[in-house]
């Protein structure tokens, strides 16, 4: 079989059905015809990203969908492309970055994202309604935090945000969005090298070369600001549709189990990312994934496992085990920035909640436009009202 995407207008936030039912590991078709497999169960998933027998290096691995790589089909990854390598490449160029990403680094961007959001909510008020929500709130917090943490100029964010959403929609060229991503990006790196300041890129000129540091960059800048902004939305989308506030609520740590709870619920890497490939011959829930097989993962149906989740199909804002869903993966591969991604998505969300406590849909549910076809699900805009007073 292909991999299903396409989701229902009436139920967005479940699974394609052509995906549920399937065993937990299922034969795929990848885009290029290559006969690969899919895996749909966490503990199978947990496995294949777990296990050093399956590689991430993007020249062994075939896509489920047609995406551009950097470097070019079946070529290896360039060099500071970290997330398309194996260790011990991989370890070196994690090590340097792990210390920008610590818990207590994260924390102390909290004051700014809190300011960010209010500065963009009185936007919103100022303008009134109806905004669409995208633009006006949810791509804007996570790209100017990005932004200020790389030392990218906020001002370019037209040029980058376009950039990036050709990166994860198949039917843009996302060969020509990556060399004028790398040209820009490259560019800056060796303005820091003259000018330094008091950013990550900046910081890391000492310990890599001009080209290991563009692809660097280049991850950190579209992973930084294209899920996030993705998952507000359409945390946001699901929230209104399904009738649940998000508010603080008399249990201590109550948003911090219902950001989890929306990142296991709603699964935005959809499109079977991500995957591995097999170095050898290994079992894996009962199949033989023979040598040179790619795996790829379908994260909507292994973060409603039922294995590991009761009634996984129900959005529980209270979840108290949500957390262990696989949104930001599993293995030495596990994100980054994730730390990151949950102080924007708890801050924004209950922002947004706090200043527009009467905050609904400007439009009927079925009307709101989805992003099918790109490799993260969401929104592509998503007009919302909320009471004024005269």
């Amino acid at each position: 079989m292909r991999l299903p995407i396409e989701r229902n207008q009436e139920c967005p936030f479940d699974p394609p059905a052509g995906l549920r039912g399937l065993p937990p590991m299922a034969r795929l078709e990848m885009a290029d015809g290559h006969q690969g497999w899919l895996a749909t169960t966490m503990a199978a998933a947990r496995t294949v990203l777990g296990d050093p027998r399956f590689s991430a290096r993007q020249e062994l691995k075939h896509t489920a969908m047609p995406v551009a790589r950097p470097g070019g089909p079946a070529r290896p990854a360039p060099p500071g492309f970290f997330a398309a390598t194996d260790p011990p490449e991989h370890t070196r160029y994690r090590r340097l970055l792990t210390g920008q990403f610590t818990l207590r680094r994260m924390r102390l961007l909290e004051p700014r994202i809190e300011q960010i959001a209010a500065d963009h909510l009185d936007a919103m008020a100022k303008a009134g309604p109806p905004v669409d929500l995208v633009t006006a709130y949810a791509l804007p917090i996570p790209s100017l935090v990005i932004c200020e943490l790389l030392g990218v100029p906020y001002a370019d964010h037209d040029f980058f945000q376009d950039r990036s959403a050709a990166l994860v929609t198949p039917d843009r060229d996302g060969a020509q969005a990556t060399a004028d991503l790398t040209a820009y990006l490259g560019e800056l790196v060796r303005r820091k090298r003259v000018e330094p300041g008091d950013d990550l890129i900046s910081g890391l000129t000492g310990e890599l070369t001009d080209e290991e540091l563009t692809y660097v960059a280049l991850i950190l800048l579209v992973a930084g600001h294209e899920t996030t902004a993705n998952m507000l939305a359409l945390g946001v989308f699901a929230l209104l549709k399904e009738g649940l506030p998000f508010e603080e609520g008399p249990v201590e740590g109550a948003v911090e189990d219902a950001v989890e709870e929306l990142l296991r619920w709603l699964s935005i890497l959809h499109q079977g990312a991500p995957s591995r490939a097999a170095l050898e011959d290994v079992e894996v829930a009962g199949e033989l994934v023979r040598k040179g097989e790619t795996v790829a993962l379908s994260l909507p149906v292994i973060n409603r496992d039922e294995a590991v989740f009761e009634d996984p199909d129900v959005l529980r804002l209270d979840r108290a085990d949500a957390r262990r869903h696989l949104a930001f993966g599993h293995g030495v591969h596990q994100c980054l920035g994730q730390q990151l991604a949950r102080n924007e998505l708890r801050i924004g969300y209950r922002a947004l909640f706090e200043r527009f406590p009467g905050l609904r849909l400007a439009v009927p549910a079925a009307e709101v436009p989805l992003k099918h076809d790109a490799s993260v699900y969401g929104v592509r805009c998503l007009p919302v009202t909320w009471p004024t007073i005269d």
